[in-house]
């Protein structure tokens, strides 16, 4: 058996957000290749002629606008209240209304509140929350009435 063809490489699964009800987000799990390959991505190298040394600069920015696309896939029930407790907003919109999931609502939620960026970095890297169920045979009861013989 190779461990190569067992793994995959990334999986997404919806989570509710704590505290928010009705609140959940598709997220993706991060490999740590993945990982290293966003933050390659958006670092950039410099030489400094003072040290004489090639000095690596990472775009926090950029990299906040790619750690959203990959490991956001979309969100449902996220509504002005709840956005409200996340973020400082200003509207006169009913506090029920939905904010769409778009990747630019996204880098924006993460960039400006420190409570869904920290929760993210902690459900996305948790392989716990995206493992599969294990398969159960048909001996538990789902709950439906079963004639006995």
């Amino acid at each position: 058996m190779e461990l190569k063809k067992l793994m995959v490489d990334s999986k997404s699964t919806w989570i509710d957000f704590p505290g928010l009800s009705g609140f959940s987000v598709e997220v993706v799990n991060l490999s740590r290749k993945e990982l290293n390959n966003l933050r390659k991505k958006c670092t950039t190298s410099k030489f400094d002629r003072k040290t004489r040394q090639l000095v690596e600069t990472l775009d926090e920015d950029k990299f906040v606008e790619e750690f959203s696309i990959a490991s956001i896939k979309g969100w449902k029930g996220l509504t002005l209240a709840h956005l409200e407790t996340l973020i400082l907003i200003e509207t006169d919109e009913d506090p029920s209304k939905e904010v769409d999931y778009t990747p630019e609502n996204a880098e924006t939620l993460i960039a400006n509140s420190n409570e869904f960026d920290t929760w993210l970095n902690e459900v996305v890297f948790d392989l716990d929350n995206f493992r599969s169920q294990p398969k159960r045979g048909s001996t538990k009861s789902s709950g439906a009435n079963v004639s006995k013989s």
